[in-house]
């Protein structure tokens, strides 16, 4: 399945795996929502609340799909948050570690370089929406 990621400045697509939290993040698109950013990550409310899956992690890769089922929220992190080990020395290709706030749900994976990310401003709109083939 593919997501379609959109705010004022740009937007991504990214490829989510068949998992119960994706499955049920399909289920409430489209969805519109507010960004908030948190170091190098954008996260923001989707409205669907779900468990902790198996496999849940805190430390992930840049342009990891997570959802922080402690928000009910998306996070897309794309490089270093304010806990992350090493904050602002290069320990990935994009330049250290993506720490989440907590462990979350991983979805899949941003398609393509993370960084446009970066163009989010916290308080832009958001929207989320399934890509169909």
């Amino acid at each position: 399945m593919q997501i379609r990621i959109s705010w004022p400045e740009g937007h991504l697509t990214a490829t989510l795996d068949d998992t119960p939290t994706a499955q049920a993040l399909a289920k409430a698109l489209p969805l519109v929502s507010t960004a908030r950013t948190w170091g190098e990550e954008v996260y923001f409310d989707t409205g669907v609340s779900v468990a902790r899956e198996e496999g849940a992690r805190q430390v992930v890769e840049p342009g990891t799909v997570a959802f922080w089922t402690d928000g009910d929220a998306l996070a897309l992190p794309y490089g270093p948050t304010p806990i992350s080990q090493g904050w602002g020395s290069p320990s990935t290709e994009f330049g250290g570690e993506c720490r989440l706030a907590s462990p979350c749900n991983l979805l899949g994976h941003l398609d393509g370089d993370p960084r446009p990310l970066a163009t989010v401003r916290d308080g832009d709109p958001i929207r989320v929406e399934l890509v169909v083939p």
